[in-house]
């Protein structure tokens, strides 16, 4: 009999001890809520290609860059790109830089650091070197552009400016100020 009481005593001390140690903690455990995110981080990448079609399906324009950064208020940014893009006439042009941007809205890529852009001059069969350090290209309206030092070399010719503006669908290019130039047979 002795042995069932104390049997019956352990048993409510292990149910009163298993009470005791797991009821509820002094201290409350703080909680953490996650909220969902609803921006949209963008996307970058290594040794992309962007390529934007126009309404023939043809690209308009396509930029190789070792860094491509999307940012979705922004637009996108470029590291060592180069490009390549084509006026109404169809003739390609290629580019190449340190770094740029394109405006996702407008179409216009703006380059800058060691800019060099090669293609036939406006309303001639020459082909050129435009080099500055910073550059715009308006991929909608065909506008090529710099408010900086510009120098436009072709065979035979070596031109100089602050500024440079092309429409390469008008074929007219203007040079803005302080123009030299030489000129070789």
């Amino acid at each position: 009999m002795i042995f069932r009481v104390l049997v019956a005593l352990l048993f409510i001390g292990i149910i009163a001890a298993s009470f005791w140690l797991g009821g509820d903690q002094r201290e409350p455990t703080p909680t953490t809520t996650v909220e969902p995110s609803n921006a949209d981080l963008g996307y970058s990448a290594l040794s992309a290609v962007l390529v934007e079609t126009g309404t023939d399906g043809l690209p308009m324009y396509t930029i190789n860059a070792e860094v491509i950064r999307q940012h979705p208020s922004d637009g996108v940014e470029f590291e060592q790109v180069q490009m390549s893009f084509r006026d109404p006439d169809g003739q390609t042009w290629q580019g190449r830089a340190d770094h740029g941007e394109l405006t996702t809205e407008t179409g216009k890529v703006d380059l800058t650091g060691n800019v060099h852009v090669n293609g036939l001059l406006p309303g001639s069969t020459l082909p050129a070197d435009l080099a500055t350090d910073k550059l715009s290209v308006d991929t909608h309206e065909n506008v090529i552009s710099t408010s900086e030092p510009v120098s436009i070399n072709s065979p035979g010719r070596q031109l100089s400016s602050k500024g440079l503006a092309a429409t390469l669908k008008e074929h007219h290019l203007v040079l803005e100020s302080n123009v030299r130039g030489t000129f070789t047979p």
